[in-house]
This record gives C-alpha cells, sequence and structure tokens, in this order.
C-alpha cells in the first residue's frame, strides 16, 4: 500500500468505534512497520483512560492505604512520596528495587496468573463475535449505571458465574462496565438487564407523569425542580 493510499484510508475511509486502529497504525510505524500482538496490545492499554482509572482506584483504596497504614508512604496533593526517600543513598536504593523485584518473583512463581483471575478467566472467556452481540444489544452502554462504551470501557458478564454453573449462552450474559462488573465480581447471579427494564414502568396516577411542562424549570433523568 502506497503512502498516498494509506493517508486516504486515515483521512477519509478510517470509521472509529473506539481509539483501536490509530493506536495500532501509530505502533506498526514507530517499529518499523512490524510489532506483536503483545506490543499493540501494550500500546492500547497505555492509551485506554478506562483502564488507568481502574488502576488509580487499586491505587487510592488499596495498596496506597496499605502502605499508609504501615508509614512507608504519604500523601502530598495528588503525590505519593516514599517515607525517608531523601535519606536513601543511590547503592540502598538499588538494594530495596532489588528486594522489591525478589519479592515480585517470588510470589508470581507462587501464584502464577492466578492473581490477574479479576480481570480475565473470572467471568470466563468469551468469543469476539459474541462479546459484539452482547454489547450491540446493551446499545453499547452498561446494563446498571448506563455509561455508554465511549466513556467507559465495558465487559460481558456472566450472570449467573461459571463457578456456579453459569452458561456461555447469550441468556446468561448482560453488558456491564469494568466498575460495575468489578463490584459484582462473582457473588451473585444478579440480572441488571431488569434495572433498565423496570424504568420503563409508569403508574396510571403518578404524579411526576402527571406534570405540566411549564411548572417544570430545570431536570434530567431521574428529577426535576418545578
Amino acid at each position: 500500500m502506497t503512502y498516498v493510499e494509506l493517508v486516504d484510508f486515515i483521512e477519509r475511509r478510517m470509521r472509529m468505534s473506539h481509539i483501536y486502529q490509530p493506536v495500532m497504525m501509530m505502533t506498526l510505524l514507530q517499529r518499523n512497520g512490524q510489532a506483536s500482538t503483545r506490543d499493540i496490545a501494550k500500546a492500547i492499554l497505555h492509551d485506554d483512560e478506562s483502564q488507568i482509572e481502574y488502576y488509580e482506584n487499586i491505587t487510592r483504596n488499596m495498596v496506597g492505604r496499605v502502605l499508609r497504614n504501615h508509614g512507608i508512604v504519604m500523601k502530598d496533593g495528588k503525590n505519593y512520596v516514599l517515607a525517608g526517600h531523601e535519606s536513601l543513598t543511590e547503592e540502598q536504593s538499588k538494594h530495596l528495587l532489588d528486594l522489591c523485584q525478589s519479592k515480585l518473583d517470588a510470589y508470581l512463581e507462587r501464584r502464577g496468573n492466578q492473581i490477574w483471575q479479576h480481570r480475565t478467566s473470572s467471568s470466563g472467556y468469551v468469543s469476539g463475535t459474541l462479546r459484539y452481540e452482547i454489547l450491540k444489544r446493551a446499545q453499547f452502554h452498561c446494563e446498571l449505571c448506563g455509561i455508554s462504551a465511549d466513556v467507559k470501557a465495558l465487559e460481558v458478564d456472566h450472570i449467573l458465574p461459571r463457578n456456579k454453573g453459569g452458561s456461555d449462552d447469550p441468556s446468561n450474559l448482560q453488558a456491564l462496565c469494568f466498575s460495575c462488573n468489578a463490584m459484582k465480581r462473582d457473588r451473585d447471579d444478579t440480572d441488571f438487564r431488569k434495572v433498565k427494564e423496570s424504568y420503563k414502568h409508569r403508574k396510571d396516577d403518578c404524579l411526576f407523569c402527571q406534570m405540566e411542562s411549564a411548572r417544570v424549570v430545570g431536570e434530567n433523568e431521574l428529577a426535576y425542580v418545578i
């Protein structure tokens, strides 16, 4: 493909539903026209704000809190500061790094890929075709909080978890953003598709449905002011 054809594709024919196409092309261009699947995946992850937000929550609510409670780190505005770092020599810092790496290596050897189960196989592998159908059925919105796939990454959740006998049948799958899916995990079989359906229910004598529009001075999806 020529330079002119590539320019034409990017400017006129590239149809985007996410960041993936330009990020993949940029990775290939930056690596002399060739890159592994893993390299491209890392590049996509680097630009995926939703995944960064996920690990920001991990930092704030888990690891950051634990290390602060032990007095290892302190919070200075938005930054974390290692206690006593200013007094460490370069050799001492390197030794501490080596100790942390040894601790990490031993943990990975002991636990293996099991440590990532909450982000991968906990919900079971779902093919790309089936995933697309589930997200399309949900109109590319989280079926619990309603956020769009353009704002936060969506995942396919097994309503009845696999480890409790749940199948990969579409009737047992729902679209959840990564935050809602992480909170649900595999603890129950709540079908959040029913939540969305419940919003359509209206009582005949509902005061809110009967309100004259002229009296409303402000409103959103959940409330209005008169």
